[in-house]
């Protein structure tokens, strides 16, 4: 069926793109030599290999007659196809449903397009992702140097470093993981600055694409234009895809990984059946080893993802225990292929951010080394006969009795111990650093805006859930429960083991997010910590939920038209809840004009200049600004420093033959060295910051830069 087929490689291949993409671009970073010519000769080879193994199949022992084991999708929409053609993973799809999920994309894609941010103004990570990406653009290697000689030479009246890029000896090393901006660096060679900043909606359009997809393995292909739709107008979808956020990439390599991992499953099963022998690589391997590298490569993208993709660490072991070798071997290997690729240009091109999470990520790498070994000593005790037989007698005596129910009515519990949770604590935080005291004293200004009570400790962590309910609606939380419950039943019973690993992942990360977030908690920025596991993860089960709810319906005599008539009203339920909240945020546009503004600086301070920052806020929105986009040295003077220390600068600067330029927030703070030009004056808006009811505006954003060009000091 072309229909499945479409349906089956649009939710995959933009993972696989990726993954392509990054195994060529990672190497040639690390080797600095991260250009146009040989990343897009080396990419395409590369990119047709691995769409060749991710997208191949294998066909059934007889056509027509395949069993699908998820008894929860064999209601599925079926017609519209050429019979007996061969129907992939996915079995009889509609092309109601692969042109729906196609749509609701390409919709997403035009719409958030035209809605794009411009946030290249260093105030937070989007901006601070594009200085990142557009220096690979242009340079094609790390570190930044400082360029101390256009200052001539070292001063103590200069540093080098602001947010996001940090001072280290005579370098600048970008403060996160460089997965995202060797991404976004394609679409700056392809269109520039607003290229680069277009990656983000295509990003988006390619994640709810892919959600798509895993809904239509996971709860049947007649749910998934719904289910794209659901995350698609969820307000952290919205957000998160106009701006350059690592959260997209991630998770379109967490739904391609899962997806193309259920699809090796289902080869895995045909193979078994003794249907589409040939030489060579079975598809199953070939998909489940990109499978694990689209989920390892995650760590190269966010940090933290190597707490999300424990889970596929267990899953291998249990495949390889089980003597499902065509699969977890291949699992294995891709995962820490793509973990270790990720932790090595961490430790080698972001240390210092590394260093500065040391006190959270140091634990972590020691939790998944211990879980690897644990799960080594678990696979071989599976395997050893003695001990593996007795483990399997075991599991199959408890998935008879009581456990499975109690496994469901935990489920419950503990949806409704973290409702209840603001009710018992509250949240805080002393601060331990630099970096803490001014949290504190961003979340008491944003207090005082909101009329709450001035408490800069505030974590509000405690209404991490209330987050969710705000994204996806009391409906959609409701029936995201009950579909939980009821999986965490069936997984006990050994039933639904396609589920196995998605809910595995779902379970981990959700309980871990909502326990600890982890982020600043202003709203719609903390958004973005759940939409990278939590949110689509919470609209799976309730999407499964539902579809479980309609096919009880009609198996229960009431019939097709009763139950369709009930899938359409529990869509509109769930769709509504989550469009009110979101219609602020989806109607209004941030941070334009920003890519104009620069521009503007740029060609002011001209060639052959010395940009130096006298303000700290500009210094922080503009030092590597000027230096990666404007292609000008920048330094920064330091807190106490004088006007004799600046105007030695200045004489310094005019020795080392350039022409300095002094940068300011306010002519006055320029005045005394040159005639002050008002450089930048931005009249924009910028996200809103609500800490305790979910966002659903904007608030202005004011940027003001001078300079002035000092004479040159007398003979």
């Amino acid at each position: 069926m072309r229909a499945a087929r479409l349906l089956a490689r649009i939710s995959t291949a933009p993972a696989l793109l990726i993954v392509a993409w990054l195994a060529v671009s990672l190497p040639l970073l690390l080797a600095g030599f991260f250009r146009p010519g040989p990343a897009l000769v080396l990419f395409v080879p590369v990119a047709t290999l691995v769409l060749w193994l991710g997208l191949r199949e294998r066909r059934p022992p007889h056509e027509g007659d395949e069993n699908d084991e998820n008894d929860e999708g064999d209601e599925n929409d079926k017609g519209g196809d050429e019979a007996g053609e061969h129907a992939g993973p996915l079995g009889a799809v509609s092309w109601w449903s692969a042109g729906g999920v196609l749509a609701v994309g390409l919709g997403f894609l035009v719409f958030q397009v035209v809605m794009c941010a411009e946030q290249v103004i260093v105030r937070r990570d989007p901006a601070s992702y594009v200085q990142f990406a557009t220096w690979l653009t242009d340079h094609g290697s790390l570190p930044i140097p400082q360029w101390r000689a256009a200052f001539g030479g070292d001063d103590a009246a200069l540093r080098y470093g602001s947010p996001a890029f940090y001072q280290v000896g005579q370098d600048l090393v970008p403060q996160f993981m460089a997965g995202l901006p060797l991404i976004l660096a394609f679409g700056g060679w392809l269109g520039g600055t607003h290229g680069l900043l277009g990656m983000a909606p295509l990003l988006g359009a390619c994640a709810v694409m892919a959600f798509g997809g895993l809904v239509a393995r996971l709860a049947g292909p007649g749910w998934a234009p719904a289910g794209a739709l659901l995350l698609a107008l969820t307000t952290p979808m919205v957000w998160v895809s106009r701006s350059t956020y690592s959260e997209l990439p991630a998770l379109v390599l967490l739904l391609g990984g899962l997806a193309l991992l259920y699809d090796a499953r289902k080869d895995e099963e045909r193979r078994a059946a003794g249907g589409g022998r040939r030489r060579g690589l079975p598809p199953e391997a070939g998909k489940a080893f990109l499978g694990g590298l689209a989920l390892g490569l995650i760590v190269l993208v966010r940090i933290d993802g190597l707490r999300d993709v424990l889970p596929v660490v267990v899953f291998a072991g249990l495949l390889v225990a089980g003597r499902r070798h065509r699969t977890g071997l291949p699992l294995a290997a891709g995962l820490a292929l793509g973990a270790g690729a990720g932790l090595a240009e961490g430790f080698l091109l972001s240390r210092p951010y590394l260093d500065y999470l040391s006190a959270s990520l140091d634990p972590l790498l020691m939790i998944s080394a211990a879980l690897v070994a644990a799960t080594a000593v678990m696979t071989i005790v599976l395997r050893w006969e003695v001990t593996g037989s007795r483990l399997r007698r075991l599991g199959a005596w408890v998935s008879r009795g009581r456990t499975p129910a109690a496994l469901a009515v935990l489920t419950a519990l503990i949806f409704a111990a973290f409702a209840a949770r603001p009710l018992v604590q509250t949240v805080r935080r002393e601060p331990a650093n630099a970096d803490d005291e001014l949290n504190v004293h961003f979340i008491e200004q944003v207090q005082r805006i909101g009329g709450l009570a001035v408490d800069g400790t505030r974590q509000y962590s405690e209404l991490s859930l209330h987050w969710a309910a705000w994204y996806i609606g009391v409906p959609g939380l409701l029936m995201a429960a009950l579909g939980a419950a009821l999986l965490a039943r069936r997984l006990a019973r050994g039933r639904a083991p396609e589920w196995t690993l998605p809910f595995a992942m779902i379970a981990w990360t959700t309980v871990l997010v909502l326990w600890r977030p982890g982020i600043t908690p202003d709203h719609p920025w903390a958004s973005r910590r759940l939409i990278a596991v939590v949110i689509p993860g919470l609209l799976l089960l309730a999407v499964w939920g539902t579809a479980w709810t309609a096919r009880r319906i009609r198996r229960s005599g009431y019939g097709p038209r009763t139950a369709g008539r009930f899938a359409a009203g529990a869509v509109l339920l769930l769709l509504v809840p989550i469009v009110v909240p979101s219609g602020g945020i989806l109607a209004s546009r941030t941070d334009q004009g920003e890519v104009a503004a620069v521009r503007r600086l740029c060609g002011q301070l001209g060639p052959e200049r010395s940009a130096v920052v006298v303000e700290r806020a500009t210094a922080d929105r503009f030092l590597q600004v000027i230096r990666s986009m404007c292609g000008v040295p920048a330094a920064r003077t330091v807190t106490g420093a004088t006007q004799a220390d600046v105007r030695r600068v200045i004489g310094k600067v005019y020795e080392a033959g350039r022409r300095p330029v002094i940068v300011g927030a306010e002519a006055g703070q320029v005045a005394p060295y040159g005639r002050p030009v008002h450089a930048v004056s931005l009249r924009t808006r910028q996200d809103e910051r609500t800490l305790v009811e979910p966002p659903d505006g904007t608030w202005s954003l004011s940027v003001d830069v001078w300079t002035a060009e000092p004479p040159p000091p007398e003979e």
